[in-house]
């Protein structure tokens, strides 16, 4: 598969590492040009700019901060293409900045019409993406999509599958609002309060009061 990578930070590299690991064809995009080449010498991709990587990706990884994902999504050459959305609109006191209002990957999809959005892969911290592959007491990490394609689904579904994941489909892309809050109220606990937030939820033979 080709993968465009637009972003050089730490998720662009724990992915992008993995992905060209499991043979994909991958083009690094960033604002910064020498960032983007060095990025791309270590993980065995080429490299180009923000809209070279657009243009490039059967699928494409949009690793940006929530503000700046918005505003590139809306530049980027996109004819298609499933976009991956791992960003997490968390501030101050790991609250969601978007509350009240449609969720960051509804705010991509709609800045970027010509793609597919599908939120993935913002429920972890990029460590875990460098596992290999990431599994906790014999069990495959599972990965959570919303989306409303499907081919764009299959093909990100694939993409988790390469790192040693379990994909499940969590619905579609209205409901990534509830991942995005997820994602802040685990950080929270985590960072915040220094807790184990697996902790917080019972094995699935208790979870509807059944054993």
């Amino acid at each position: 598969m080709r993968i465009g990578i637009v972003g050089t930070g730490n998720m662009a590299e724990a992915l992008g590492t993995q992905w060209a690991a499991a043979g994909h064809e991958l083009l690094v995009g960033g604002r910064d040009a020498a960032r983007a080449a060095a990025l791309a010498e270590r993980i065995g991709a080429r490299a180009g700019g923000l809209a070279d990587a657009a243009a490039f990706g059967d699928a494409v990884l949009l690793a940006l901060p929530y503000d700046a994902a918005v505003e590139a999504a809306a530049v980027l050459p996109l004819r298609g293409q499933a976009l991956i959305d791992c960003s997490n609109p968390v501030g101050a006191g790991f609250t969601l900045v978007t509350e009240g209002g449609p969720s960051a990957a509804r705010r991509i999809a709609d800045a970027a019409p010509g793609a597919h959005v599908v939120k993935a892969f913002n429920v972890c911290h990029e460590g875990v993406w460098r596992l290999t592959p990431p599994v906790f007491d014999g069990r495959p990490l599972t990965v959570p999509l919303c989306g409303d394609d499907e081919g764009a689904l299959t093909l990100v579904r694939e993409l988790v599958k390469d790192l040693g994941c379990e994909p499940v489909a969590a619905g579609g892309l209205e409901r990534a609002g509830l991942l995005e809050a997820t994602a802040a109220l685990l950080i929270g606990l985590w960072v915040g309060e220094g807790v184990d937030a697996q902790a917080i939820a019972p094995p699935r033979a208790f979870a509807t009061g059944g054993h």
